[in-house]
């Protein structure tokens, strides 16, 4: 089939974990299959679970453990609190949260009124909230005391009506402490599967961030894929390293181990990787996702084999390839782990590839097969499909694909597509509908006419052995148009120099791909809350130091 993984390939490589499939219609003409025996949506979900397991761990958090049934309790006695301030079905309640019961407990809260969630990346500052409240709408803000002074003040903001601070007092606002004296709300609203159920805002590395709307049904589809294809079962414990205000926590690992009934074991935002260890291996984590960085770090702790990691099965990663070196240590150091590559985004509500697990030594160019019920097509700049092995925009589709973005209609028309997102990545996809990504359109650059995909030469760079990290962009020269230029992190105490980067390149890639300049440095490259690389803010240190 040209361009595009049909289901025969799907189901093949998924073979035991798709289930019951049908194809239906969404969205006002969508038509996509998807998983036919699912929870009618995330509140129904979560009220069977805390049936179901009401004495299991559901949340561990700092020194706290909650069962399915306390955690049942603490949302529904928010929920009630919420209530009684007037949210109801629809409003936006807006979460400036760190990892903890607090964040899961507020979100559950939000799914059993059919009130939408609007997580917020702690990083944020008072400028980016001001024009994140105001977009959305929120009635409600519940924020971390500590944050407050983030907080716009009020005649910034003037739909919000209500504001509750978590972990401390503040003037104006009223405290979780509060709200948990409320009588519970055990009922809930009536709640569409296509209602939306959670905004989120996009990075805005182009422009204003656009809040993409996922829906309790996108979000139960995208939960089954992870949970079903990484064989989760009740016994699954997650670690959340990574924040749940954005998608691959909330959904790739809090909702996914959710949905199969077991447990998130939550990390406050500012911990070392021993601390990471070592919470691991007291909790017995069975699953995480993580920037393959982070899984290089782990590496390097001297005291790796003093941690019982045995528990841990899955690693997942994404946004990297993951070096060969981290590879091998963590193959002779864990050898029960297995790692996964997986690909998505905010707009397909998290996964739109994975890895079948055991392929990634014999695909390590792949980011896998696409998830049960999704859709890849490869196209051309004028949307013409292309064939197995060209390259070529990444058309997805399927029911994660979110519906569109919060009143944002006409970016809804430039990147919605008969149903379809273009996601503004270049790959191909291969005869046996493996899934390789090179680049984003905005991030190739163009050397002379020659096009040169810097995640290719990222990929070459993260293979070094002394490398921990590395990003390319394009540097503007006058004459070019542009040249190569890598910013390489490397491991502490190297030899490694600029010299010794471009010939480890050209030994490895064509002359007009080798960077043309190198700089070196100690700190982390700047990443979002995702662990996603921010080009923009490398291209302005580009732009200062050219000066």
């Amino acid at each position: 089939m040209a361009g595009a993984v049909d289901d025969t390939l799907q189901d093949r490589f998924w073979s035991g974990c798709v289930g019951e499939t049908a194809v239906e219609t969404h969205y006002d003409g969508r038509r996509v299959r998807c998983y036919a025996d699912r929870p009618a949506n995330l509140a129904a979900m979560f009220r069977d679970l805390a049936a179901q397991f009401s004495e299991r761990d559901a949340v561990v958090s700092d020194d706290l453990r909650l069962s399915f049934g306390e955690l049942d309790g603490r949302s529904a006695r928010i929920a009630g609190g919420l209530s009684a301030f007037g949210v109801g079905s629809g409003d936006r309640v807006a979460l400036l949260l760190d990892n903890g019961w607090e964040f899961v407990a507020a979100l559950l809260a939000c799914n059993r009124l059919g009130a939408i969630c609007v997580p917020i990346g702690i990083r944020q500052r008072r400028a980016e909230l001001e024009f994140l409240l105001n977009d959305c709408g929120a009635a409600v803000l519940i924020h971390e005391a500590a944050l407050a002074e983030n907080v716009p003040p009020s005649d910034a903001i003037p739909g919000l009506r209500r504001r509750i601070a978590v972990g401390g007092v503040v003037a104006g606002a009223t405290t979780l402490d509060d709200l948990l004296g409320c009588d519970p709300m055990y009922g809930g609203a009536e709640i569409g599967e296509e209602d939306v159920a959670v905004i989120l805002y996009t990075s805005g590395t182009t422009g204003r961030p656009k809040g993409a709307m996922l829906t309790h049904f996108g979000i139960v589809q995208s939960s089954l894929a992870f949970s079903r294809c990484l064989s989760f079962t009740e016994e699954e414990r997650a670690l959340a390293a990574i924040p749940l205000s954005h998608v691959s926590g909330l959904v790739g690992i809090f909702y996914s181990a959710l949905i199969a009934g077991g447990a998130l074991v939550a990390m406050r935002s500012g911990y070392r990787v021993p601390d990471l260890l070592e919470t691991a291996a007291r909790e017995r984590i069975s699953y995480t996702i993580m920037v393959p960085a982070l899984y290089t770090l782990a590496t390097m702790q001297p005291d790796l084999a003093a941690y019982d990691l045995s528990a841990w099965r899955i690693g997942c990663f994404g946004g990297a390839p993951m070096p060969e070196a981290t590879i091998a240590t963590l193959a002779r150091m864990l050898p029960d782990l297995v790692l996964v590559n997986a690909y998505g985004s905010t707009e397909t509500t998290s996964p739109t590839t994975i890895m079948p697990p055991g392929l990634n030594p014999s695909h390590p160019d792949s980011v896998g097969q696409v998830v049960p019920c999704g859709r890849v097509e490869i196209r051309s700049e004028d949307g013409a499909l292309l064939q197995p092995g060209e390259t070529g925009e990444l058309w997805i589709s399927g029911p994660m694909v979110v519906p569109g973005y919060w009143n944002r209609p006409e970016a809804d028309r430039e990147a919605f597509v008969d149903g379809a997102w273009r996601s503004g990545d270049i790959g191909t996809v291969d005869a046996d509908g493996f899934v390789k990504v090179f680049d984003r359109l905005k991030d190739m650059i163009n050397r002379a006419g020659f096009k040169v995909f810097s995640a290719e030469v990222e990929n070459v760079l993260n293979h070094h052995p002394a490398i921990v990290e590395a990003a390319v962009v394009g540097r503007p020269d006058p004459v070019l148009g542009e040249r190569v230029h890598a910013v390489v992190r490397p491991v502490e105490g190297s030899a490694l120099d600029e010299a010794s980067v471009r010939a480890f390149c050209a030994e490895r890639m064509a002359d007009y791909k080798v960077p043309e300049t190198v700089v070196l440095t100690s700190d982390p490259l700047p990443r979002n809350a995702n662990g996603k690389l921010q080009k923009p803010a490398l291209r302005a240190r580009l732009t200062e130091s050219d000066r």
